[in-house]
């Protein structure tokens, strides 16, 4: 009964259930650690303003395109499990250390520490789910992620409901502090996740043909710290996908500064302020949980994944529209629910199945350049851009006028890859390798 309902809803087949529900843990635990020390961040952040998180995104930016050969260097020399569990041990040995520095050293804790943390876990933030998408892009096919991933979104979801709970249950009695260590716990159970899913089959051919599990037992990526520059420099499908990232990132970051700015306006009243922000998150993360749960694997699936991707430029385009006629805060929260909820609920799991016809250095690599530095330097173009706009005096008008342009290019992005991801598919006719065929491994 349980599997009809699976299939028929969700498009999982009886034999995926196992790797399904162990993802979704996964991403679970990962969402749960980043949620639960959000609170901490903003509040470290917002010490000197907004205006000085503008210059936070700078620094960001630039710790992101640091990391990004270390990072490479690990998926060169070490097998899957043993870079991604090497990231999450590290991020937590970070959550154990700045819990220290809280619980020993308060009296050190100023608005440079605040700042350092807000630039630390921003690339705690990307690199934590670029390194599950990744896995997941590795481990199921294409085929499989057309289905799979909006099932598996829904873990993410509900770890992004579950952590803010779970922040605001423990933080009065415990302290913010004692928030770190649990978000450290769940990146070690989303690593237990990480291990157990590399060892179901994912279709009825895994395995050794016996039904027994497959170990983790890929051969070490190889190649240089630094392959993943030069192989998005050398593809034009990995360079379409930063061009869509990057837009993506742009366009979040107006809406994000756009919402500041709106609820600051009505009062300095904290209260206010957190009922107004807890209101968008409810109606967002809702409307997120049934999409994954029930839309998103129908709509790749009938729609394909070029309609799938231009939904969201779809819904940018039309809410700056409305922002520019109405300007109204009821207005942006409509939006803005409407944004993420399509973002994470359809946009997301379809993004990721570009993915999963590329080689396996490029899963990791290329993908670590892309969904870290290129959408943080994303953040960056939209912060400046839309501070720029404000220091002019220009309203929501002149922002709309930047960004609906802008939502048609993206949308013609997400169409070209979803064509692009199809000729590079297995089976797919001949044509230009560069654009067409992923290499094989």
């Amino acid at each position: 009964m349980t599997t009809a309902l699976l299939q028929r809803f969700i498009n999982v087949r009886r034999e995926e259930v196992g790797p399904v529900l162990v993802a979704g843990l996964f991403f679970f635990c990962v969402l749960t650690a980043l949620m639960v020390v959000r609170p901490a961040r903003e509040a470290l952040g917002m010490q000197r303003g907004i205006e000085a998180i503008r210059w936070l995104f700078v620094g960001t930016v630039v710790v992101t395109l640091l990391v990004n050969p270390l990072f490479g260097w690990l998926v060169s020399r070490f097998r899957r499990l043993a870079f991604i569990g090497a990231t999450y041990l590290f991020f937590a040995a970070g959550l154990l250390g700045f819990h220290a520095l809280l619980v020993l050293a308060p009296a050190r804790i100023g608005e440079h520490t605040g700042q350092v943390f807000y630039v630390w876990f921003s690339v705690f933030n990307l690199f934590a789910t670029m390194l599950f998408w990744a896995l997941m892009a590795d481990r199921f096919t294409l085929e499989q992620s057309k289905r799979l991933f909006g099932a598996i979104a829904v873990g993410g979801t509900l770890g992004a409901i579950f952590g803010p709970w779970l922040a605001g249950l423990l933080a009065k009695p415990l302290g913010t502090p004692a928030l770190l260590p649990v978000a450290a716990a769940f990146l070690v159970l989303a690593l237990a996740a990480a291990w157990w899913l590399t060892r179901l089959p994912a279709d009825p051919d895994a395995g050794d043909g016996s039904g027994a599990a497959r170990p983790d037992v890929p051969a070490v990526i190889g190649g240089g710290a630094w392959e993943g520059i030069g192989a998005v420099l050398r593809s034009g499908y990995l360079l379409a996908i930063c061009a869509y990232v990057l837009i993506l990132a742009v366009m979040a970051t107006f809406i994000y500064f756009t919402r500041l700015q709106m609820v600051a306006a009505l009062g300095p009243d904290l209260d206010m302020r957190t009922a107004m922000f807890a209101r968008i998150d409810l109606i967002t993360q809702v409307a997120t949980l049934l999409l994954q749960a029930v839309v998103t694997g129908h709509l790749m699936k009938r729609l394909g994944t070029s309609i799938t991707l231009a939904l969201l430029p779809l819904t940018a385009a039309l809410g700056f529209l409305g922002l520019a006629i109405i300007g109204s805060l009821v207005t942006l929260i409509a939006f803005e629910a409407a944004f993420r909820a399509v973002q994470r609920g359809v946009m997301r799991p379809a993004r990721e199945t570009l993915f999963t016809v590329v080689g396996r250095s490029d899963r990791y690599k290329a993908k670590a350049l892309i969904d870290t530095f290129v959408y943080r330097a994303g953040d960056v173009v939209g912060a400046q851009t839309e501070g720029l706009l404000a220091r002019l005096g220009m309203g929501l008008a002149a922002l709309a006028s930047f960004a609906v342009p802008l939502a048609m290019v993206w949308m013609a992005l997400g169409l070209w890859l979803g064509r692009a991801q199809r000729l590079r598919a297995p089976g797919a006719p001949s044509a230009d390798p560069d654009v067409l065929r992923a290499p094989k491994e």
